[in-house]
């Protein structure tokens, strides 16, 4: 192992991440009482711009009526690009008025550190100027061709930085790739199209110890699709997913649990391998196979993905009998 290592940032639940438009609040208690692990309060795309001003008071709203927290559930805004003038605005208005209720600020088509950077700033004088109590995270959207190459940079622009998230749709725009659909795959392509731009997201990301996560999947009548797609994303180590469609959470939720056998035998490794430390050595046979120090490493992982699963349904389940609102 190399002396130089990056541990890993604040854990968070992020197997399905919903995307709610913020001029819609009529969804925001729909998806407070969801089962979602992630909302992230849409101030951008979603958000035709004629909407953008009452789409930001609707947010602050929400933000400070509803306890998203009490829910088990990391509380998220998509801010607009830094192209745009709505940007600052989004960023003063809402952390200033509702800081203290929000996890993190998501921002889009990250190309290059400063893009991070400058929220970062911002970030920081709010923060101390209203005496929030904790620091706002931030994750970002590596969505544009200059967002992926300038991934690894990007991964050590900030210590709030948490995850990096694939954003297909305008990825697939700036390399002008043909797609059929928002995250589906072109059947002239021998494979998967994303795999390349996923698996190099993944390893900057674990590199700089944050989470990957994937996008959309924009046609929700399709729950294989959106199933395979996630299934190749696990296959690579992102863990989570996008939800655009109620539908998609229970989906994301799905693949990104570790099922009750592969739990069983995570669980059983590190127990053979901790018998074979008693007893002087350092590998074991479990089930006709050899396992070693590299087998409890990734059992560890499926281990505690399970244990914070299992907490959050923990918390959720008893504030359903409670009744909190």
């Amino acid at each position: 192992m190399s002396h130089t290592r990056y541990e890993p940032v604040q854990a968070r639940l992020q197997r399905s991440e919903l995307a709610v438009p913020g001029s819609q609040p009529g969804m925001f208690r729909k998806a407070l009482e969801g089962d979602a692990d992630y909302i992230f309060l849409d101030l951008e795309d979603a958000v035709a711009p004629a909407d953008k001003a009452q789409a930001r008071l609707n947010v602050i709203a929400a933000l400070l009526e509803f306890d998203w927290r009490e829910r088990g559930k990391t509380i998220c805004v998509r801010i607009n690009g830094i192209d745009t003038h709505y940007m600052y605005r989004d960023v003063v208005d809402v952390v200033e008025q509702a800081g203290h209720r929000l996890d993190v600020i998501l921002i889009p088509k990250v190309g290059v550190p400063a893009d991070v950077y400058l929220v970062d700033a911002l970030l920081t004088q709010i923060e101390e100027a209203k005496r929030i109590p904790h620091r706002v995270g931030i994750d970002v959207l590596i969505e544009t061709a200059l967002g992926m190459a300038n991934v690894e940079a990007i991964a050590q622009s900030s210590r709030r930085l948490e995850a990096m998230h694939f954003g297909v749709a305008d990825y697939a725009a700036s390399c002008r790739a043909r797609t059929v659909n928002i995250g589906g795959l072109n059947p002239d392509y021998p494979g998967d199209q994303w795999h390349a731009a996923l698996s190099r997201m993944v390893v900057a990301c674990r590199a700089y110890g944050l989470r990957a996560i994937d996008g959309p999947f924009g046609d929700f009548k399709d729950p294989e699709g959106y199933r395979a797609a996630a299934r190749r994303g696990a296959a690579l180590g992102i863990e989570g997913k996008w939800a655009i469609h109620p539908s998609q959470i229970a989906l994301a939720n799905e693949v990104f649990t570790p099922p009750e056998p592969e739990v069983d035998r995570a669980r059983r490794i590190l127990e053979a391998l901790e018998q074979a430390a008693r007893e002087g050595r350092g590998a074991a046979q479990l089930d006709g196979r050899m396992i070693d120090a590299a087998s409890a490493r990734m059992a560890r992982v499926v281990v505690d993905m399970d244990t914070v699963i299992k907490q959050r349904t923990r918390v959720t389940s008893h504030e359903s009998r409670v009744g909190v609102s």
